[in-house]
């Protein structure tokens, strides 16, 4: 049997498809998108962080690290990834608990354990499972295994992804769910690859193809300040949608969720200035979808 590495296991989830859902977080993800509120998602390995609000200065990580994967300066730790084999040795010897770690290998049954203990509220909401990231499919194996074992229990199963996934794998693996939660991020290739650090090409294209074989999708935006949100850009992405011959699609306006994460990992968080954007802050942004005949709702 395989294992995946995932970094949550998310119980009475409401905003990941329908009904009451589990979400299984797991990490590893294509894309680097500068306001991702999941940055702990984006190595596919099990990942040190560090709240220096909580750190005695005590460099006992620095001398107990066997691969030298951590240094002290400017009064903070700091951990160099390319090093770091996380065996945990910095975390089980920080006293302060100043070190924590995101990630933990899982075996299929051990997730599915996890998701049948509620079973009887999927089954009474109409929910399920659904796979969140980072991006399930960059996991292929782990990730089709998991699902038929939940489809052997008749759990609804749905998926976030970014759609970056090469064809032969979406193709194998995208039929496979019940519902498809397709992230539409940019219709311009060179912005989208500013925003992202990927051309959306691949994405397109796995979109097209999911449409026109009729499996169920719901594509979804999620909209930045100064990425996409824009009336220019809105009118872009409309065309893009109604090229696909998309019908419906949802806003994910902008938040600030994951801010405090980006201090944990030691990362500069470009957008952490930004105000969270809200329903009526897109009226204008969601009549343009409506306008173009795509039932466009929050």
């Amino acid at each position: 049997m395989s294992k995946g590495i995932v970094f949550n296991i998310q119980k009475f989830s409401i905003h990941d498809g329908p009904g009451i859902r589990t979400t299984v977080f797991f990490k590893g993800c294509p894309l680097k998108c500068q306001w991702c509120s999941n940055p702990e998602s984006q190595l596919k390995q099990i990942q040190i962080l560090y709240d220096k609000t909580k750190c005695a200065g005590c460099q006992t990580c620095v001398h107990t690290c066997p691969h030298h994967a951590i240094t002290f300066s400017n009064q903070q730790v700091n951990i160099n990834f390319n090093q770091c084999v996380s065996c945990l040795q910095c975390i089980h010897n920080c006293k302060n608990h100043a070190l924590t770690h995101e990630g933990e290998y899982k075996t299929v049954d051990e997730v599915v354990d996890i998701c049948l203990q509620d079973i009887d509220f999927y089954e009474e909401s109409g929910g399920g499972v659904t796979i969140s990231g980072g991006e399930g499919m960059s996991q292929p194996e782990f990730l089709k295994e998991l699902v038929l074992k939940l489809k052997e229990h008749k759990i609804h199963t749905a998926i976030e992804t970014t759609g970056f996934i090469q064809s032969e794998i979406f193709r194998e693996l995208a039929p496979l769910f019940d519902l498809l939660l397709f992230d539409v991020k940019h219709y311009d290739r060179e912005k989208h690859f500013a925003g992202t650090g990927v051309y959306n090409d691949q994405i397109i294209e796995n979109l097209i193809y999911t449409i026109k074989t009729g499996l169920p999708v719901l594509p979804r935006i999620p909209v930045i300040p100064g990425f996409n949100d824009s009336l220019e850009d809105a009118m872009g992405i409309a065309s893009l949608l109604n090229r696909a011959n998309a019908m419906k699609v949802q806003l994910l306006p902008f938040h600030q969720f994951g801010e405090k994460k980006y201090e944990l990992l030691n990362r500069e968080y470009t957008l952490k200035n930004e105000t969270a954007l809200h329903p009526e802050d897109l009226k204008e942004y969601q009549q343009i979808f409506l306008d173009a005949g795509i039932q466009c709702f929050f």
